[in-house]
């Protein structure tokens, strides 16, 4: 049905002669956001914008009766073009805010994720799904295989997805990642604080004719962006995001201290709690040093 709406609204829009930015205007949206409910891509068109595009296009109630199947439709695939220009893609560059884009994810991790999928409906289809986003491990495989750079939120490496031995595993492949070669991870730690894209994720594909598109994610949703102006504008704010990142070599180092908490008996100084330690002990006077719980111990003198 978002076909539908969008095909006649492109039809009329035509008719009308008015482009995609122009009829946008009297909308009160932005260009890209007609080509997209054109297109049956993104978000699904509201109410208020089904109302108005009735009124600007003289289309007698079509959209506004064509609204409530739009937005009654069970599961929209809303990802399916973004899929078909995944595989397309020659360079994907991902920013991951929740959990480990499905490229880099394990076995055990990536089932546990499906588990709890809200559109899953029996067992038969959790494998199906599992082997589906098992396959896309292969577009990192051989001479041609994509180019893939992905920047981390820290909170992905903190969130157990799984159970210990899952979650330690998958922390294991992203460490074996971060030192292959076509390949790129970086975390981005708690300490960058606030930027563009808390909340949601967002994925820049390459394709072979060179040009790109930006597709932003959220848990219930996802748009894919295909306008050039807007896709510049996605692209500099990952380029910001890589800027604030650590270093794929000091990513690996908080990905293995990550591993290390969960193998961590509580008993134990974690490496953290050891780095801390030392940097104190180290900015001591000479007359002293710590002791393990924090107390000074004093140093003799030595007498002329």
């Amino acid at each position: 049905m978002a076909a539908v709406f969008g095909a006649r609204l492109r039809r009329l829009r035509v008719s009308a002669g008015l482009t995609q930015a122009e009829l946008g205007r009297s909308v009160h949206v932005v260009g890209a956001r007609i080509a997209q409910v054109e297109r049956a891509t993104g978000h699904k068109p509201t109410v208020e914008l089904a109302r108005l595009l009735d009124e600007e296009l003289g289309a007698d109630h079509l959209f506004a009766d064509l609204w409530p199947h739009v937005y009654r439709e069970a599961f929209p695939d809303w990802s399916r073009r973004f899929m078909e220009l995944s595989a397309l893609a020659t360079a994907m560059h991902q920013y991951a805010a929740h959990v480990v884009p499905g490229m880099l994810q394990t076995t055990g991790y990536a089932r546990a994720l499906l588990e709890v999928g809200r559109t899953l409906r029996t067992s038969e289809q959790l494998e199906e799904r599992l082997a589906a986003r098992m396959n896309r491990h292969d577009q990192l495989a051989g001479p041609d295989g994509l180019d893939l750079w992905v920047v981390l939120d820290e909170s992905v490496l903190r969130r157990r997805i799984g159970g210990r031995a899952a979650m330690r595993a998958q922390l294991a492949r992203l460490v074996e990642t971060v030192e292959g070669q076509r390949v790129t991870v970086q975390v981005l730690p708690f300490s960058s604080g606030e930027h563009a894209t808390l909340g949601g994720s967002l994925t820049m594909l390459t394709l072979p004719d060179r040009s790109k598109v930006a597709y932003t994610e959220g848990a219930e949703s996802g748009q894919l962006v295909e306008e050039p102006e807007d896709v510049e504008s996605y692209a500099a704010t990952y380029e910001r995001l890589r800027a604030l990142a650590l270093p794929p070599r000091t990513s690996a180092e908080l990905i293995r201290a990550a591993m290390e908490e969960i193998d961590h008996d509580p008993r134990m100084p974690s490496r953290a709690q050891r780095r801390r330690l030392a940097q104190v002990q180290s900015q001591q006077p000479r007359g002293g040093r710590l002791r393990g719980g924090g107390g000074r111990i004093s140093g003799r003198r030595s007498r002329a």
